[in-house]
């Protein structure tokens, strides 16, 4: 497909249409899809490509699922926006779903992941305030963690390759190696208010928490009067088999962050916290203009509909088994280049002993959309409810790469 073009009448240039944005990522130029339709997307050409990226994490339900399609649509015909100014029932009545589903009591809607941070960043500092200790303002969080792309969000992470000059200072945040409970514990001070990590890390390489290592974080925060806030923006709303990915372990959070797969494609993002945080997050001291609008609400109910019907969190961990097997037995088969399996759930990281980018180029010419994190790997995040037939598909493809590449 070609990209449309035009002439700057001041100058004479001609340039394309995609000159005009900001760059984000850096997509293939040749490649442009028009529609999609459950796992698969479709080019204007024709061709049927398999996704198993879902708009890293977001489309859990694939393209176009009418129950969502629906949703949407007739909301659209009623009322778009209001502003939170104003009672949005659609959006309470998603935030009761969501405390009597989790851990939380109270919700606030955001757009966006990183919104989804900021909220849980004000929190934590905001209760501590609140309790009579606002010297405590300073979180901890760990190496190779993504938490967005704001100010407050790179530094959270701490990453060098996000917070680049962004962040010329720490902006409150001190950071320990990935896992390090020993760590954790050494780097607590009367200055500390909590905690932040992925339940699962998803950018820097697809790997779970242990039980082991969330029920210390846990016992200290609640032995040194801090709060644990758990991202679960990519690896929550079902992913991991379970609504949200720290049920598989045993503890509960204070704050947790979600979004990505809770709009299914519309963008919404949520901050969930219990009582105990909550109570404090008085009017004034956050709010959003869009956050919870009547459609992105819709859209999250219809999301959790779909969720909630029996045997899809089954088949999440039926077709997640299914995937890891094929993917442990290539690792066995072609260790010059697969190593690792890693994930929870159909959030699955295979480690590359290969640069990452050629096999999910290979891949990608075979009609596989596979997404990529660090520690080299290529990332799996196909639809909740993928079938059988695309899972098989999938690693039939998998296989004739994995296995060609060992060749070389």
């Amino acid at each position: 497909m070609q990209a449309a073009t035009q002439s700057d009448s001041s100058t004479g240039a001609t340039f394309n249409e995609r000159d005009a944005l900001w760059p984000n990522y850096s997509p293939p130029q040749d490649l442009v899809f028009t529609h999609g339709l459950g796992t698969e997307l479709y080019t204007e050409s024709g061709e049927t490509y398999l996704d198993f990226l879902s708009g890293i994490a977001v489309t859990a339900f694939g393209h176009s699922h009418p129950h969502l399609v629906e949703a949407l649509g007739a909301q659209s015909k009623k009322l778009w926006h209001v502003s939170n100014v104003f009672r949005i029932p659609e959006a309470e009545k998603l935030a009761r779903r969501l405390a009597e589903a989790s851990f939380a009591d109270r919700i606030f809607f955001a757009n966006s992941g990183t919104e989804a941070i900021e909220a849980s960043i004000k929190a934590v500092r905001g209760y501590q305030a609140a309790v009579g200790k606002p010297e405590r303002h300073r979180i901890i969080g760990m190496s190779d963690s993504f938490h967005g792309r704001t100010i407050a969000a790179v530094a959270a992470s701490g990453n060098p390759s996000y917070v680049q000059n962004f962040a010329p200072t720490d902006h409150g945040f001190d950071h320990i190696a990935w896992g390090d409970m020993a760590a954790l514990d050494a780097a607590i001070t009367d200055n500390t208010a909590g905690v932040i990590v992925e339940t699962v890390q998803g950018e820097g390489g697809i790997r779970p928490l242990t039980a082991e290592m969330l029920s210390h974080i846990r016992q200290v925060c609640d032995a040194r009067g801090l709060l644990l806030i758990l991202d679960e923006v990519q690896c929550g709303v079902g992913r991991s088999g379970k609504l949200f990915a720290y049920e598989t372990f045993g503890i509960e959070p204070d704050i947790l962050a979600s979004a990505k797969g809770l709009g299914g494609g519309f963008p919404i993002g949520a901050c969930l916290v219990s009582e105990k945080v909550g109570q404090h997050m008085v009017v004034g001291t956050h709010g959003s203009t869009f956050g919870g609008n009547p459609l992105a609400a819709a859209v999250g109910n219809a999301v959790l509909d779909l969720v909630f019907e029996p045997g899809l969190l089954e088949n999440v961990r039926k077709q997640a088994d299914t995937l890891r097997a094929g993917l442990e037995e290539l690792v066995s088969e072609c260790p010059a280049v697969l190593s690792k399996v890693s994930g929870l759930g159909l959030m699955i990281g295979a480690r590359c002993e290969i640069p990452n980018v050629e096999l999910m180029t290979a891949l990608r010419r075979n009609k596989l959309l596979v997404g990529r994190a660090g520690d080299n790997m290529i990332r799996l995040l196909p639809p909740l409810n993928v079938s059988d037939a695309h899972v098989t598909q999938a690693l039939d493809i998998l296989r004739l790469e994995v296995r060609r590449l060992q060749q070389f």
